[in-house]
């Protein structure tokens, strides 16, 4: 038996302490939920890299196993064991506090360890952290980690997906990674939704898990703005499209209008130039138009935003209209879950999540007061706040335990390969 499913049985069978007792709980059902997600994949799948900014299914099956290892076993377990020497230097993304690290680009030329001795690393981590659980010997601090640790995985979980997604559409098969029929849904018609702003809390107000540059909470001062009640779908962008969007400078940045140039953008990623199918991680698909545009960048987000005569919404005006709804929406995680986007209504109601991360008009920055955590580990976030657009909402990859509405994902301006898309909002005018 495996050591999650060890994990499991212990759970079920030995009385523990209500907070050890969750978490055991929350670890065993992560960590397989990553396994799950690397299964469909071979060896050669699962070791291949399609680009600088991706990385192999593989790295990140040992990477966040290797965040365990370095932030809560080797402190807080005097008796542990690391599994090898050498996995520190291979496995370590970007904490220059921990040491050196192997270069992201090269990632895919690492042949060894294999996926067999992977998965041996993974389950290494699992038992030393199951036994360690069932002792309730982790400190409040090292409890804290873990939970990091458990959100970590969790992006990663989303990037292995989007990563594979990307290395498949480099392969003229256009292999499937899950085959799957999807669903015909047809989009709501557009309202605006209207705010009459003000002043708004924003930011993690100190229950439950966050990420530290999710805080301090803070006050912003919002002017009255709308906010489209769906994200804008395929149709919509192909008529963007077919009017010119890609040809008018005018409706672009000027950086965005010189990588449209330089990289002959004419569509979506994903898209052909026919404009009639699309890859998926289910295969080759026509596509529909009622579904929501994905995977463009913040350039094209901005540039179709003004076509259409309005603009992207602030982070600060989106969290402030998801308010304290519930989550809810299209999610990796559901059962029989299709890993493309979809529309999503539930009655009468248009979610605010799920689906497709939405462009913000806002740079990701720290908030007043921020500070990154001591040690190592505060390279997380803050060492990012530069050159990168925020995010929000979640999408089709993501989970939606791991979501929230003060949740701050950030990208470069011109990435393509998350499942991105866009909200559109508008300024109101007092009076209107």
């Amino acid at each position: 038996m495996s050591p999650l499913n060890l994990l499991a049985a212990a759970v079920d069978r030995i009385k523990v302490p209500s907070r050890d007792e969750a978490l055991a709980a929350r670890y065993a059902a992560v960590r397989r939920y990553t396994r799950e997600l690397a299964a469909p994949l071979s060896s050669e799948d699962a070791a291949a890299q399609s680009m600088a900014d991706a990385s192999p299914a593989k790295w990140h099956l040992a990477h966040t196993s290797w965040f365990f290892e370095t932030f809560v076993l080797k402190p807080y377990r005097t008796d542990y064991r690391e599994f090898h020497p050498r996995f520190e230097y291979l496995f370590n993304s970007y904490y220059r506090g921990i040491g050196e690290l192997h270069p992201r680009d090269q990632r895919g030329l690492l042949t060894r360890p294999s996926v067999h001795e992977v998965m041996a690393y993974r389950a290494h981590v699992d038992k030393a952290v199951l036994e360690v659980l069932l002792r309730d010997a982790l400190p409040p601090a090292a409890v804290d980690l873990l939970e990091l640790g458990l959100h970590h995985e969790q992006q990663h979980q989303e990037l292995l997906l989007t990563d594979i997604k990307h290395l498949f559409s480099m392969n003229p098969l256009l292999p499937e990674y899950r085959p799957q029929p999807l669903m015909a849904a047809e989009a709501p018609p557009l309202r605006w939704r209207l705010y009459s702003g003000g002043i708004a809390g924003i930011g993690h107000a100190g229950r439950g898990f966050a990420f530290d540059n999710e805080g301090p909470r803070h006050e912003a001062l919002l002017q009255p703005y709308a906010l489209a009640s769906r994200v804008v779908t395929n149709g919509e962008y192909a008529e963007f499209i077919r009017e010119g969007g890609y040809r008018d400078p005018r409706l672009w940045l000027s950086e965005g209008w010189a990588m449209v140039q330089a990289r002959r953008w004419q569509h979506p990623l994903y898209w052909n130039h026919a404009l009639d199918a699309e890859f998926t991680l289910h295969g080759l698909h026509a596509i529909d138009p009622q579904r929501p545009v994905c995977h463009i960048s913040f350039f094209e987000a901005d540039a179709y935003a003004r076509w259409a005569g309005a603009r992207l919404p602030t982070e600060f005006e989106w969290e402030h209209a998801a308010g304290e709804a519930r989550i809810f929406g299209q999610f990796a995680d559901q059962a029989d879950a299709e890993l493309h986007p979809r529309i999503f209504t539930e009655l009468s109601s248009e979610p605010m999540y799920g689906s497709v991360w939405c462009w913000t008009a806002s740079p990701y920055l720290a908030y007043p007061g921020y500070r990154p955590a001591a040690g190592a580990v505060g390279e997380y976030n803050g060492k990012f706040m530069s050159n990168q657009w925020v995010l929000r909402g979640g999408s089709c990859a993501s989970s939606r335990s791991h979501l929230r509405p003060t949740y701050r994902n950030f990208f470069p301006a011109d990435a393509r390969w998350q499942f991105s898309g866009l909200r559109l909002a508008k300024e109101l005018h007092h009076g209107t």
